[in-house]
């Protein structure tokens, strides 16, 4: 029998244990859980992964096969016109060399072009110089010409017009255009010479003191005109008109006498024999 006094063990049942049994399985069953749902889950993402790389391979190989399809077609066409890629590539550069031939001949052409314009300008100028200083000559002896010509009192005692010394008056006097004038060479001795409409016959000179003497034929009547001057205007009147004629001799000789005939605008003019 048991001792009465000894104290008495605490009895407890095994509740604690089969908890602790049952939390281990639940933690253990919900792990399970977790990891089988990670997994599909995973699975399922790579899966999808492949469903992808399998739509990417796909259009890749698309992609290529229209890249392949594209260059072929390419090179048919350029084998169509007869123009590879190689030729193309020969064609392009053979282009640019001729496009900076062209702009290296043009550039030199404009060159050459601007250098023959600044010449001719040049010239021109030079030309415009000579031209004005020409001018200025030309108008310094017209107005030296003119100061010689003069007005006088012929020996008529008509007021005769401008009297030319010179040829060179004479020719001044012809351009002016207010009359006519026919210019004569008078040899001594010679039968009369026909000047205009009149005959001129120079009958004597005297070289020291610049006279002559000539006889002047018209309207079938011969004036003589003894001792006159040189540059003396020699009027006379002649024609169905009474037209009046001046003549002047500018220079004379022993046996010579040069000078002029002048004129009116409406007088008869000489025949031409034909």
């Amino acid at each position: 029998m048991p001792d009465e006094g000894a104290p008495v063990a605490e009895m407890h049942p095994a509740t604690d244990s089969s908890a602790g049994k049952w939390i281990l399985l639940l933690l253990a069953v919900i792990y399970v859980a977790g990891s089988l749902y990670f997994l599909f889950d995973l699975r399922a993402q790579v899966t999808s992964l492949g469903k992808d790389q399998a739509a990417s391979k796909a259009e890749i190989a698309d992609l290529t096969k229209r890249m392949q399809s594209a260059e072929a077609e390419a090179e048919t066409l350029g084998q169509q016109v007869g123009i590879t890629k190689k030729d193309l590539a020969a064609r392009a550069a053979e282009l640019q060399r001729q496009q900076r031939a062209a702009e290296a001949r043009l550039a030199e052409e404009q060159k050459q072009q601007i250098s023959a314009v600044t010449g001719e300008v040049a010239g021109v100028k030079t030309d415009v110089g000579g031209v004005k200083t020409d001018v200025a000559s030309t108008k310094a002896d017209l107005a030296a010409t003119k100061a010689k010509l003069e007005s006088t009192i012929g020996d008529l005692g008509v007021q005769s017009g401008l009297i030319a010394h010179t040829r060179d008056d004479l020719e001044l006097l012809k351009h002016k255009g207010d009359r006519n004038y026919y210019e004569f060479t008078l040899l001594k001795g010679a039968r009369p010479q026909p000047v205009s409409t009149v005959s001129l016959q120079l009958k004597k000179t005297d070289q020291k003191k610049g006279k002559f003497t000539l006889n002047v034929t018209a309207d079938d009547k011969t004036i003589e005109k003894k001792d006159r001057n040189v540059s003396e205007p020699i009027q006379f009147y002649t024609g169905r008109d009474h037209l009046l004629y001046e003549m002047v001799v500018w220079s004379v000789d022993k046996n010579k006498a040069v000078g002029y005939l002048s004129t009116p605008k409406g007088a008869p003019v000489p025949v031409t024999p034909q």
